[in-house]
């Protein structure tokens, strides 16, 4: 009997993937926050540059960035991974104990 307290977990009816808005969103959310590290890096770069090794990674960091970001953008996003709850219908097992047989 399930708990009136907790509500029950949602059966999964189909496998269908996430809409093309969605998907979107997300890809342009990735390639906004990528595009977005890249002045930070630059400007970094320029406050370090009396650590020289500092401000090239710095630098080097932020070129690709760029191509990274265009190519995370159009790439569609992995199918999720989770643990899905299914319905699954009860079933009867055969019986495990053993049965007389009548020999005739």
């Amino acid at each position: 009997m399930a708990d009136p307290q907790r509500p029950a977990d949602p059966v999964l009816i189909t496998d269908a993937a996430r809409s093309y808005e969605e998907d979107l969103a997300v890809r342009k959310r990735r390639y906004k926050i990528m595009m977005g590290m890249r002045i930070p890096f630059m400007l970094l770069a320029a406050a370090c540059y009396q650590i020289p090794w500092l401000a090239v990674t710095l630098l080097v960091v932020s070129i690709p960035l760029p191509w990274v970001a265009v190519l995370v953008a159009n790439d569609r996003l992995p199918k999720k991974t989770e643990k899905t709850n299914r319905y699954r219908p009860d079933r009867r097992q055969i019986e495990q104990r053993e049965h007389p047989i009548i020999d005739g």
